[in-house]
This record gives structure tokens, sequence and C-alpha cells, in this order.
């Protein structure tokens, strides 16, 4: 390449081809920020439409509530009467005594399969089986174990709710370098000095992470446990719903439980995000 040809593709490279490139660069973050709400403006084109449908076909015009006039007026009175706050209020409870002791039992259990081996082979077969069992399935027990219906409903979220925690738990135990572990025992951390200051830390991002799907499996259990004989809760304000007809006021209850789940699974990811540990070195 001759003298003066060198320059001139150094600034086309560095100049207008590299324009481009720069725009992008500088849209990403707000194509990053905007994501979201596309995908929200998409589902909410979907209800439209499956809406349109809804009302344009007589057999299925007895549906018409689910359309998102309907329910969204509905669910504007549920916010506007406080409804929305009593039937959440009593579910949120039974979320979170179900999530507190899958937490109390799972996490404890997580760090003992991540460090023993013998005792992960011991634990991992059972614990397997019971989690592949539906925690639905539990319900008959779960009625005759418990003298009333919230302590049976917190009994199967915590069903639900155990094996992403203990699990993840575990995992992340596994993933600790021997390193720090060795470096702990050679300067004479006793074994509770070592689980606070070191295994805890370092897995507390895993623990969060499990709780998080925790919550996913919880939250969806919840409705059809509330099916049984509480008078309270969003699972008794579904079925309702159904029972009387109000179709309109059942998508508003859909709706609330999708936002109140989401809300709680975004605060929970933050939570886990923030939580990543870096050794002092």
């Amino acid at each position: 390449m001759s003298g003066r040809a060198l320059p001139t593709a150094l600034a086309v490279e560095g100049g207008v081809a590299a324009d481009p490139a720069r725009r992008r660069a500088g849209l990403r973050p707000a194509l990053d920020r905007l994501a979201p709400l596309f995908g929200l403006a998409g589902l909410g084109l979907m209800w439209f439409a499956a809406g349109l449908v809804l009302v344009s076909v007589p057999a299925y015009s007895a549906f018409a509530g689910f359309a998102p006039g309907p329910a969204l007026a509905s669910f504007a009175e549920l916010l506007a009467s406080g409804e929305a706050w009593r039937a959440a209020a009593p579910s949120l409870l039974r979320v979170g005594q179900g999530l507190l002791v899958a937490f109390l039992l799972g996490a404890p259990l997580g760090l003992l399969m991540g460090a023993s081996p013998l005792a992960e082979r011991a634990l991992q077969p059972p614990f397997q089986l019971l989690r592949m069992v539906s925690p639905l399935a539990w319900m008959p027990v779960a009625v005759l174990a418990f003298p009333n219906w919230d302590g049976a409903i917190v009994f199967l979220i915590t069903a639900a709710a155990i094996w992403p925690i203990l699990f993840s738990t575990a995992a992340g135990v596994k993933r600790i370098d021997p390193i720090w572990l060795t470096l702990a025992r050679n300067l004479g951390a006793s074994r509770v000095g070592t689980l606070r200051r070191i295994i805890v830390p370092a897995v507390l991002q895993d623990i969060l992470t499990g709780l998080r799907l925790s919550l996913g499996v919880a939250w969806i259990v919840l409705v059809p446990a509330e099916y049984l004989g509480v008078t309270s809760g969003l699972g008794y304000a579904i079925n309702d719903a159904r029972d009387t007809l109000s179709y309109d006021r059942l998508a508003a209850l859909v709706l609330l439980i999708g936002l109140i789940g989401y809300a709680l699974d975004s605060g929970l990811g933050r939570l886990a995000a923030r939580a990543r540990w870096i050794p002092a070195t």
C-alpha cells in the first residue's frame, strides 16, 4: 500500500466506517432499557387480539369479560375499593411463611450436602425422589396433618419451595475455591468462623437465586392451594369469581397475581445480582 493510501484507509477505518459502530454502541443502553417495554407491549397486543376474538365470535362471547376493556375496568375497581389488598395480604403472608420455613430447612441442608460428599450421596436420592412429587399431591396429607387450612397451605408452599433453595445452595458450596478453605484452616479458623466468613458470603448469591426460583414455584402453587377451605386470599378470590361467572373480575385478579409476582421476582433478582462475593486479598 502506498504512503498516500495508508492514511486514507486509516481515516476511513477510524471515521466513516467506525461511525455506525459508535452509533450502535450509543443506542445499546437505550434499547436495553426499552426492551422490557417492547415485550410487555407485545403481550398487550396479544391480549387485545384475543379480546377481539372473544367479543366477535359467538361461541366465546360468554368470556368477553377477559377482554382488556372489562378486565382493566374491573382491575381499577379492585384497586380503588381496596379489595386487591384484602385479597393479596393473606396470600403474601402464607407465601412468606412457606418461604421462611423452606429457607430454614433448605439452606442448612444445602450447606451440608455441598460440604460433605458422604452426606450428598446419602441425601441426594431421597431428596430427588421427593422433589419429583407434585406439591399438590400432598394435599390430602396436609389436610389431615394440620388443624387449620392456613397450616396446610403453608406446608404445601414449603413442599414446593424447599428444593430450589436446597440444591442451589449445595451447588454454590461445591463451587467455592478450595484454596480459601485451606487458607482458613491454616490460619486457625474454626468451623463456625469458616462458615460465617467464607462459605455463607460465597454462596449468598446462590441462596438468593434459589430463593428467587422458590418464590416462582410457591407463587404458582399458592392459587390452587388456596382452593382449600380458606375464605381469604387470591386463590379464594379467583375461585369465587369463577363460581359467580364474573370473568372480568377473574381476569383482573389474574393480572393482579401476575403484577405482584413480577414485582417480587424483580426485587429478589436485583438483590441476588448485588450479592456477589469478592474475597478480600
